[in-house]
């Protein structure tokens, strides 16, 4: 297929897919339009919206809202409060606000961002975020919903206030849930339309979430993806692509340009406009299992210095993330307006309520070399200054509920190449060594302060699993048990399971794989995406769910008082 063919193939899809998604008693209700030759230009001309719109990092008073502009122009949004049948609050309840955000220019790829403040709390929205032309003229408008999270300072069952630390009942409007997942179009599996496009993102879609975390691995920044691939079976599975995609992305246009592949898929873009997302960033972004000052040895790349490469993926990532801290928003070695150094940071915290703390971790950008990962001293996954973070922000959290976001797995063995590890298990069941050291002193820190119903979640493995720790398997010990849940891959190639290191005492209560190394998400068998709901008895209903939205395992965790 010729690039032409190409682009008129994408564009096909994506106009069919949006046309699809306009209701069609509007449309028949729609007056005809006679057009004249001079029209059709004004047409063309009209700011479109060709990745959707999003919404992120949602809080009980606060998000952000964000779309790309088809060219420059300034981005709007209009906020109202409605019940959850849709319908506009009148009366007590009604909120409405126009919102005017900044310009989207080629510097951002035409991306923008809101940050809508002063919301009120357990609030359902309709939004609507269109572009708006330098001569004043309105673009499309794309439209969607999200809900701000409960007030932390509501009061719980018991009459207590400032959260639900012991286990109160909540009322049963604040109950939420949500669905976390990661690894999206990876080992060369893209959008196939023939199967319907990434099915998986319909499957969390259709389980009405409160938001969504993505742990990482966004796009496959490494990975090119081709028009056809023969599977082991036979079968021929059919990509969309595009010219960005053809090759391992190097410039920052190539790094955009997986982002704007991904959104082509509209089941992606369908549940991003109605489900606010909660990101992580991964190894993939960039290249594979990279570490910060690494040196590639990949033929594939004519730029071999990482940190160059990883300056443009997190560029594209931020740019096309709905990420909230504005500390996040900067990019490394940039200064703010008193001309102070602003330290590009991603890790995070999102209150969502008396319930749930979710704490977002930064695994990639503070890491050490990958090697053995027994060193007799402390080397980083996570850097002294996220780590001091991270001890302090569970520690002194009021939620029920404290969801460490992780982009790597605790106890899951991830090796990089024959002898280096890529995460901090080091094949060696034994006292911590190297980066184990490191996640010691948090466990350690949180048994000291006392800190309760702590849980891990997080992607990277292509199997999905749940781990229960405990000392009494450990060979350390200074540590409360705790549940670790992994999912993905959502759009991947699928793999494991692995085999887990023993230091800190995991037991593999459930795990599931592909049938084989790399298979196809064709038949959504081997794909998977986690499910949390909350109850009214602040229970925490962990279930590990396939692509079609069957449930292969559950577990109910109650709160320690």
């Amino acid at each position: 297929m010729t690039d032409l063919s190409r682009r008129t193939a994408i564009k096909g899809s994506v106009l069919a897919a949006a046309l699809a998604s306009f209701p069609a008693a509007a449309n028949a209700a729609a007056p005809a339009i006679r057009q004249s030759p001079g029209d059709v230009a004004l047409v063309r001309n009209r700011l479109t919206l060709p990745s959707g719109i999003a919404s992120g990092d949602v809080t009980s008073d606060s998000a952000v809202l964000w779309s790309r502009s088809s060219a420059a122009g300034r981005m709007q949004a209009v906020l109202r409060a409605v019940d959850d049948a849709g319908q506009v609050l009148r009366g007590r309840g009604a909120f409405e606000r126009v919102l005017r955000g900044p310009r989207a220019t080629q510097a951002s790829d035409f991306t923008a961002k809101i940050h809508a403040g002063n919301l009120p709390s357990n609030t359902r929205f309709a939004l609507e975020i269109s572009f708006e032309d330098d001569g004043g003229a309105a673009g499309e408008t794309v439209r969607g919903t999200f809900r701000t999270a409960p007030d932390t300072g509501a009061v719980n069952g018991k009459g207590r206030t400032g959260g639900t630390g012991n286990g109160g009942d909540v009322p049963a409007s604040y109950a939420q849930s949500f669905v976390w997942t990661g690894d999206t179009a990876g080992q060369g599996w893209g959008i196939n339309e023939e199967i319907g496009g990434m099915r998986g993102y319909r499957a969390m879609h259709q389980t009405r979430p409160d938001f969504f975390i993505h742990s990482g691995d966004t796009v496959y920044a490494d990975g090119p993806i081709a028009e056809t691939v023969v599977e082991k079976d036979g079968q021929v599975w059919r990509n969309l692509v595009t010219e960005e995609v053809s090759k391992v992305a190097e410039t920052l246009t190539e790094f955009r340009g997986r982002h704007r592949y991904n959104s082509l898929d509209a089941n992606m873009r369908a549940m991003f406009a109605d489900v606010p997302v909660i990101a992580n960033w991964d190894d993939h972004e960039t290249t594979n299992n990279w570490y910060p000052g690494e040196v590639l040895d990949d033929p594939r790349y004519t730029v071999r210095d990482v940190n160059t490469l990883a300056a443009r993926g997190r560029q594209a990532w931020q740019e096309n993330m709905p990420i909230a801290d504005s500390s996040a928003l900067w990019r490394p070695g940039t200064f703010d307006d008193a001309g102070q150094y602003q330290p590009a940071r991603i890790y995070r915290k999102i209150s969502r309520g008396p319930q749930l703390d979710i704490i977002c971790l930064d695994m990639r950008t503070f890491k050490s070399p990958n090697t053995d990962g027994k060193e007799a001293y402390t080397t980083n996954i996570l850097g002294q200054e996220q780590v001091d973070w991270l001890i302090r922000e569970v520690s002194k959290s009021k939620a029920t509920w404290k969801v460490i976001a992780a982009d790597l797995p605790l106890g899951i063995i991830v090796p990089d190449g024959a002898v280096n590890q890529e995460s901090l298990a080091n094949r060696d069941s034994g006292a911590p060594l190297g980066r184990e050291l490191e996640i010691a002193g948090v466990l350690s820190a949180f048994k000291k302060n006392r800190v309760k119903n702590v849980v891990w979640l997080t992607a990277d493995v292509h199997y999905c699993a749940a781990h229960h720790y405990s000392p009494d398997r450990a060979a350390f010990t200074d540590f409360d048990p705790f549940w670790e849940f992994v999912a993905g891959p959502i759009a991947a190639g699928s793999f494991g399971p692995n085999a887990m290191d023993g230091t800190f005492g995991p037991e593999v209560v459930f795990s599931k794989a592909g049938r084989f190394a790399g298979e196809s998400p064709r038949d959504g068998e081997n794909q998977f995406f986690g499910h949390v709901q909350l109850g009214e008895d602040n229970s925490f209903t962990a279930s590990l769910r396939n692509a079609n939205g069957a449930t292969v395992f559950s577990k109910v965790l109650t709160p320690e008082r």
